[in-house]
């Protein structure tokens, strides 16, 4: 059964919410402050994939356009990396928020969410380092050669792949999040079999919002995203099957009852 929280009072709900966000705001500071310190090391891991496609065309190079740029960079790797690795004990305190409304079968689900949670943004994110960085990469700097040249700015380098990372990142929790929505009953793999069509042009929608405007990073979004929905249909059929199950009565009634 559900903890009964309908005695709690607007200010003790707004009292409850206060602590959660204190601890989340508290763990992203010391996050950001720790990844602070090795930000420039952060740098140069994520800006790898691009040195590396830069070396096949030859004066192409990353520069700082302002004097301002180099300490601003840094402090935004910093912050982003913070989310990442503040992101257990943020999604923790989202779980513990709402799990007194949950029955007691469901709030054991809090641990198992938050790992997978975890797991899947940050699959997400190597996802796009490793597979979608060389081939956009490349792809952008073909269009150089001959008198022509990059020079890119680290700020604007940095602004890309950041949406890029969270783009997929955010886009991987997507079983996650159907799972969730069929283990409250909310869908079931059948409507979501029907709405298959719709979501694949919602997909495509989604992915030209969350990503820089070129066709390619969108294409390159869009994709997983389809396989992920898939990917959810089967998740929901199964937590679909299992909750039929737990539903049947443990024995027939006899004949002569």
């Amino acid at each position: 059964m559900p903890e009964n929280t309908s005695r709690m009072s607007v200010i003790e709900h707004l009292e409850e919410l206060r602590k959660r966000l204190l601890w989340s705001m508290a763990s992203y500071v010391v996050a950001v402050l720790l990844c602070y310190s090795v930000a420039s090391e952060l740098f140069a891991l994520l800006k790898r994939p691009l040195v590396d496609a830069m070396k096949d065309y030859p004066g192409s190079t990353l520069a700082i356009r302002s004097l301002a740029e180099g300490f601003l960079v840094e402090l935004k790797v910093a912050a982003i990396a913070g989310v990442f690795v503040a992101s257990p004990v943020i999604f923790y305190q989202i779980w513990k928020f709402v799990a007194p409304g949950l029955y007691t079968q469901e709030r054991k689900l809090v641990l198992p969410v938050v790992l997978s949670s975890t797991v899947l943004f940050t699959g997400g994110a190597l996802f796009g380092y490793f597979v979608v960085f060389p081939f956009v990469f490349g792809f952008f700097l073909s269009f150089t050669g001959g008198d022509t040249s990059a020079l890119l700015s680290i700020g604007d380098y940095l602004s890309f792949s950041a949406k890029l990372l969270a783009g997929f990142g955010v886009i991987f929790e997507l079983p996650l999040a159907i799972f969730i929505l069929a283990y409250l009953g909310i869908v079931d793999h059948d409507k979501l079999r029907r709405a298959r069509r719709y979501v694949i042009v919602i997909n495509f929608a989604v992915a030209a919002m969350i990503t820089p405007p070129d066709v390619v990073s969108q294409l390159f979004l869009a994709a997983p995203l389809i396989v992920l929905y898939e990917i959810g249909i089967l998740v929901a059929r199964v937590v679909g099957r299992r909750q039929k199950r737990g539903r049947k009565p443990d024995a027939s009634p006899t004949a002569g009852e």
